[in-house]
C-alpha cells in the first residue's frame, strides 16, 4: 500500500521537458556572467530562464524566489537547483548546481595565488564596474517582476510595506517578516483571484523522499558534531554544513558565521580570510563559493582540492536538502484557493524586498558618484531598450568601469 501511495504522489508531478545536457549549458553560461550577488543573480536567472528560455512563467518564478527566500541556505542556488530539477529531474539538478557553481569555484581556488595583483588601478576598476553592472540587472529584474506581480492597488501596497519592513528590520528578520506579511496580506486583500493549475511549480519529488531529505538534514546536523571530533576532515565537513544549514540572507550573511567557526579561524588566517572575501566580490556566481577558497588555503593537510571540495560540498548540501523536502509539500499547498491568494501577497513582497535590495546593498556599493550613475543608466537601457544580452552589458560596463577609475 505504501509503495502504491507513492505512486499517486508521483502522478501529479509533471515530466522534466528538458535535458541535463540542455541544463548544464544554461547554467554555464550564468556561473560565467552572473556578477553581483544572490539578488542580481535571480534577475540573470529571470531574464535567461523565465523571459529568453520560458522553462517556467513569471508567477511560478515568483512563488520558486519566495520559497527559497523562507528557507535557510543560498536563495540563489536553491533557485537554480529547483530550475534545474524542474526542467531536467534529479540529474537536471545537479547539472544546474555543478555549472552555476564550478566557474567560481576554480577562479576563487586560482585568484587565491595570485591575489597580490589585485590591488591594482586596473583590477579595483574592473571589479568596480561589475558592481554598477548589478545595479542594472537588479532594476531589470524589479521592474519587470513588478509589472506583472504588483499591476493593483493592493498588491502595489503590499510591495511598498514589504520595502519598509526591510528597511526597518535589518537583515533576514525583515526578509521573513516580509514575506509572512505578504502572505497574510494577500490571504486579506487578494482573494477573487482565480484558482490557476500549478503546473509550472511540480517537481519530481514525492512526498517520501521529501520527508527523507529532512530527515537527512537533522541527522547530519545532529551527528556531524560528534563525528568533528574524529578529525580534520570531519571537522572541515561539520563547520561548513552547520554555516549553509543556519544562515538566512544569503551569501554575505555566511561570512560572519564561517569566520567564528573554530575549525575555519583556527586554519585560516585573518588576512587570507579578507583577501578571500574581496575576491569573491569580482567573480559570477554564487557567494557561497567562498568556501572553496577558504578550504583550499586552509592551514592543514586538507588544503588545496580535498580541503576545496569538502567545503563547497558541505556549505551547499543542508540548503539544498531542506528545498528538496520542502517542495512536495509546497506543490499542494499552492494548488489550495486561499494558498493561492496568500502566494499573490507574498510574490508582491518579493518584489518589496528587491525593491529594497536595489537600494542597499546593491546601488549603494556601486553608485558613488554621477559617473557611477551614468554608466548604470546606461547598462540599464541596454538591458532593457536594446535587449543586449547581459554577458555583453557584463563585459561593457566593466570597460567603463575601468575607464573611469583611470581618468
Amino acid at each position: 500500500m505504501a509503495a502504491q501511495d507513492d505512486g499517486l504522489e508521483n502522478a501529479g508531478h509533471a515530466q522534466p521537458h528538458g535535458t541535463a545536457g540542455e541544463v548544464f549549458r544554461a547554467f554555464l553560461k550564468l556561473g560565467l556572467t552572473s556578477f553581483g550577488g544572490p539578488v542580481a543573480h535571480l534577475g540573470y536567472f529571470r531574464h535567461e530562464l523565465v523571459t529568453r528560455r520560458k522553462w517556467i512563467d513569471e508567477a511560478g518564478y515568483a512563488d520558486l524566489v519566495a520559497l527559497c527566500q523562507f528557507l535557510p541556505g543560498p536563495a540563489s542556488s536553491q533557485v537554480g537547483f529547483a530550475l534545474g530539477l524542474l526542467r531536467g529531474g534529479p540529474v537536471g539538478a545537479f547539472a544546474a548546481w555543478t555549472a552555476f557553481t564550478l566557474p567560481s569555484a576554480l577562479l576563487l581556488v586560482l585568484f587565491a595565488l595570485a591575489m597580490p595583483t589585485f590591488a591594482s588601478p586596473i583590477a579595483s576598476g574592473i571589479i568596480h564596474g561589475l558592481k554598477v553592472v548589478a545595479v542594472a540587472v537588479v532594476a531589470q529584474a524589479v521592474w519587470g517582476m513588478a509589472r506583472s506581480l504588483a499591476p493593483d492597488r493592493p498588491r502595489a501596497s503590499i510591495a511598498l510595506v514589504a520595502v519598509l519592513l526591510v528597511v526597518f528590520m535589518a537583515g533576514s528578520v525583515g526578509q521573513i517578516a516580509a514575506i509572512v506579511m505578504g502572505g497574510l496580506a494577500g490571504l486579506a486583500f487578494c482573494q477573487g483571484g482565480g484558482v490557476s493549475a500549478p503546473t509550472h511549480l511540480s517537481f519530481p519529488v514525492s512526498r517520501r523522499v521529501g520527508g527523507v531529505s529532512l530527515l537527512l538534514f537533522a541527522l547530519l546536523l545532529l551527528a556531524l558534531p560528534v563525528a568533528a571530533t574524529t578529525g580534520a576532515g570531519a571537522a572541515l565537513f561539520d563547520a561548513f554544513y552547520r554555516a549553509g544549514a543556519l544562515v538566512f540572507g544569503g551569501g554575505h550573511v555566511v561570512l560572519p558565521l564561517l569566520q567564528a567557526e573554530a575549525a575555519i579561524s583556527e586554519t585560516v588566517s585573518e588576512d587570507a580570510f579578507l583577501a578571500g572575501y574581496g575576491l569573491a566580490q569580482a567573480i559570477p556566481g554564487p557567494l557561497f563559493t567562498f568556501a572553496a577558497y577558504l578550504g583550499a588555503v586552509a592551514e592543514s593537510w586538507l588544503g588545496g582540492v580535498a580541503g576545496a571540495s569538502i567545503a563547497l560540498v558541505a556549505v551547499f548540501l543542508p540548503g539544498f536538502l531542506l528545498l528538496v523536502g520542502a517542495l512536495p509539500f509546497w506543490n499542494s499547498l499552492r494548488a489550495r484557493p486561499a494558498a493561492q491568494a496568500a502566494m499573490r501577497g507574498t510574490n508582491a513582497a518579493v518584489v518589496g524586498i528587491l525593491g529594497a535590495a536595489l537600494y542597499h546593498p546593491v546601488f549603494t556599493s556601486a553608485i558613488l558618484s554621477p559617473y557611477d550613475f551614468a554608466l548604470g543608466l546606461t547598462a540599464f537601457i541596454l538591458l532593457t531598450i536594446w535587449k543586449l544580452p547581459p554577458w555583453i552589458v557584463v563585459l561593457l560596463t566593466a570597460v567603463g568601469g575601468l575607464f573611469l577609475n583611470l581618468s
